[in-house]
């Protein structure tokens, strides 16, 4: 019983192991995992600094804590959920929950602010040396005397050198 074709060969192909420099192929999962754009989750982080930037934020959560104070110092302990003697632990908790989800938020805000602010940057740069190169032309221009102006109602005026020494006066 030599090599046989009928039959496949009992030792693994180099292409059946699985190489370690190539991705993994998609493996089904258990639980779905929710999926959203870079854009929206950006749009919805920067919403939510902005809100926590806001005076509404900053009320409604002194008054949420003054609240929860009054009522663990105040109230008949049996009523008591997070009582003083325990230093308010649930607070704390809460606010540290609160802070540990708020400031990669704010920080992905403002990396996205950055972004936009980078982007306005280079627009600005970009229609600055536009601007330049449209008054080195027209400077040029006004020095050959070849720039004809029309004002008005059709009156073409040459420019020539006593209006080029005005403009450079005033540059």
């Amino acid at each position: 019983m030599a090599d046989r074709p009928d039959r496949p060969s009992p030792r693994r192909r180099s292409s059946d192991v699985p190489r370690l420099d190539q991705p993994q192929e998609f493996r089904r999962r258990f639980v779905p995992t929710p999926s959203f754009s870079q854009e929206t989750f950006g749009a919805l982080s920067e919403g939510f600094a902005r809100w926590m930037g806001t005076a509404q934020f900053l009320f409604g959560m002194t008054v949420f804590v003054t609240i929860w104070l009054a009522w663990n110092t105040f109230a008949d302990p049996s009523v008591q959920f997070d009582p003083r003697e325990t230093n308010f632990t649930l607070l704390t908790l809460i606010l540290s929950l609160q802070a540990s989800y708020a400031a990669p938020l704010i920080l992905l805000a403002q990396n996205r602010q950055a972004d936009r602010d980078r982007v306005a940057l280079e627009q600005d740069r970009a229609r600055d040396e536009r601007n330049l190169a449209d008054t080195e032309f027209l400077t040029r221009e006004v020095r050959r005397g070849d720039l004809v102006l029309t004002m008005g109602c059709g009156d073409v005026w040459m420019l020539g050198d006593a209006a080029l020494e005005r403009i450079e006066e005033a540059l």
